[in-house]
């Protein structure tokens, strides 16, 4: 999973953030290729013997600093692995700081492969998936320059399961729905730090192996390896949350020096990274700044400009307005990048019950002029969604809920509330938004016109852009959450398959489950697809998919996602990363 950035999930425009992001498309991010939208690989190939240093990039030079803009993404919260499942902090932290036991690698037509990283291989299953064994190499090692060992994998691992720690970490989806005993162990912290209280992580320092226990078969165990939460943590207190994620420990070619939430990450080269150990990462430039919550507008023109600050920048995305000027004057360092993603609106559930008036909102969204306003490329970077699982996802079932492709239709929507025995103006949406930048305000204004000509009363509470929305919408507890009956989420695929997408939105309990949908027989679907023989589970999630959507329709599917990125002139190799949704960190270089 990796939802994108918040303000993005309202306006449905600018997507950019949450975790594991499947897809590739070896012509998706072509250099100067005929800019369409174009659908992500249904698969990521695996190459399980691949072994370091990765092979250089021609005509690579090292030395010089990167400075990535990133618009109106206000980036990670904290940078504890553990926590990490943003498009955003993944990307960045997966390429550049932290290792995990599996990796993604970019090769040289373009797509995605899953390789080793901090394990020999990728993992060794039992017959029937529900125990993996991986060995950890004795190469590789943090930023102090002591030696990884397998207990500090198991540790970090373990961590993943403490739901009440990080209750926005891609474990609340996959360590404690698929490891054994997750439903009675709470994790480290939460369990009172019992060593002794969790044993279905075992590890052996001296053979360096870490092994799992499923409470139910995991085929997919080495995918989930490449997240963050299945790296090392250092022992005992000295990674304790929250203060370990203001500044972890690095096992990448990167080390922190500096972070400011929503500002500023500065990193520069861990001369304890040995590239041997590693097959897919590079340490060329010798400091990365990444500056959040970046302003559109100044950020295109830096880009655009030519000069000496633009050479050795770039922007993980561009706005509409400048697409043409770019297409002209970036050439080939414009980069136009697919993904497994899908924007949505959610109503809540358990608020509005009525199934027409969550049709209604369907046909409320104005589509293209709010993503116009955020400053997308309609047909390029966004087109407009018909279901769950994304272009490119096997399995993926084409259909329409009202028999016809949603646009945007006033009236449409006025005959549906009225059937719901709802007057014009008589059905109110309470909504937050991101306020604080041109582009998030312009596309709030025309979600907001599109809901009024449409039937609803609508109440919009404006959340400065330094807090993730996110924040609010999967905080039970948060006072304006309890007052919002609509709001939404970006959902990239954590690998390729539906998997990565049902459950992680729609499973009962679920932490992006921001529609709050609860059906105790769609739970029990979701648990008996991951039964199923492995030949059968994709067409099955497609068909759940169908199912989901014309029965309940509790997600309002508003756009699929590719982004474009910008990348200055003497930033060399200038690509995206397919399997993330992000430009390719690992191989970026600066030219001299």
């Amino acid at each position: 999973m990796r939802r994108t950035k918040p303000l993005a999930i309202v306006a449905c425009a600018a997507l950019l953030s949450l975790a594991a992001c499947g897809g590739g498309g070896s012509d998706d991010d072509t250099p100067g290729a005929d800019k369409s939208f174009r659908n992500a690989d249904t698969d990521i190939a695996k190459d399980a013997e691949l072994q370091g240093p990765a092979e250089p990039i021609e005509g690579a030079s090292e030395g010089g600093t990167v400075t990535v803009y990133l618009p109106d993404d206000p980036g990670p919260e904290d940078l504890d692995p553990t926590n990490g499942w943003s498009v955003t902090g993944n990307s960045i932290q997966q390429a550049l700081t932290h290792r995990s036991l599996t990796q993604y690698k970019r090769t040289e037509d373009g797509t995605m492969i899953l390789v080793p990283d901090l394990a020999e291989d990728l993992g060794t299953p039992n017959d029937d998936f529900t125990e993996w064994t991986f060995t950890i190499r004795e190469d590789a090692s943090w930023e102090t320059g002591d030696p990884i060992t397998a207990e500090e994998v198991a540790f970090g691992i373990e961590r993943s399961l403490d739901s009440a720690a990080f209750p926005s970490g891609p474990g609340t989806e996959y360590s404690v729905n698929f490891f054994a005993g997750a439903d009675k162990y709470k994790g480290p912290y939460t369990d009172a730090k019992k060593s002794d209280a969790y044993d279905a992580i075992t590890f052996d320092n001296d053979a360096r192996t870490v092994t799992i226990k499923m409470a139910k078969p995991f085929p997919d165990m080495d995918y989930w390896g490449a997240f963050m939460a299945m790296g090392p943590a250092p022992l005992g207190d000295a990674s304790e949350p929250p203060e370990y994620g203001r500044k972890p420990l690095s096992t990448g070619p990167y080390k922190v020096e500096s972070f400011r939430p929503s500002e500023e990450l500065v990193l520069v080269r861990n001369d304890q990274w040995v590239p041997e150990s590693d097959p897919a990462r590079h340490q060329y430039p010798d400091k990365w700044v990444f500056k959040f919550s970046a302003d559109p507008t100044q950020v295109d023109q830096i880009m655009l400009s030519g000069n000496a600050q633009s050479q050795t920048s770039l922007s993980a995305s561009l706005s509409s307005s400048n697409y043409a000027d770019a297409t002209e004057k970036l050439g080939d360092r414009l980069v136009q990048q697919s993904a497994q993603c899908t924007s949505f609106w959610a109503p809540d559930y358990t608020k509005i019950t009525d199934i027409n008036v969550r049709k209604a909102l369907a046909y409320a969204y104005r589509y293209e002029d709010a993503w116009l306003a955020s400053g997308e490329v309609p047909g390029v970077t966004r087109v407009p969604a018909n279901s769950i699982m994304p272009p490119g996802m096997a399995g993926k079932k084409e259909y329409n809920v009202d028999g016809e492709q949603f646009t945007y239709n006033p009236e449409k929507a006025k005959e549906l509330l009225s059937e719901a025995g709802y007057e014009p103006g008589e059905f109110e949406i309470t909504m937050a938004y991101n306020e604080g930048t041109p582009t998030t305000e312009a596309a709030q204004e025309q979600l907001e016109a599109g809901l009024e000509e449409s039937g609803f009363k609508v109440t919009a509470i404006p959340v400065p852009i330094e807090t993730s929305l996110y924040t609010i919408w999967t905080d039970p507890s948060n006072n304006i959450n309890k007052r919002l009956n609509l709001r939404g989420v970006n959902w990239c695929s954590d690998w390729p398959s539906g998997s990565t997408m049902l459950p992680a939105l729609l499973r009962t309990g679920a932490t992006y489950n921001t529609a709050l949908f609860s059906e105790p027989a769609i739970d029990a679907e979701m648990d008996a697809i991951n039964e199923l023989p492995l030949e059968e589970q994709a067409d099955a999630w497609g068909s759940l998919d169908e199912e989901i959507s014309t029965e309940y329709f509790p997600i309002i599917p508003t756009a699929f996602r590719n982004d474009l990125f910008a990348f200055g002139e003497k930033i060399g190799n200038p690509t995206g990363d397919g399997a993330l949704g992000a430009p390719n960190y690992k191989d970026l270089y600066v030219a001299k």
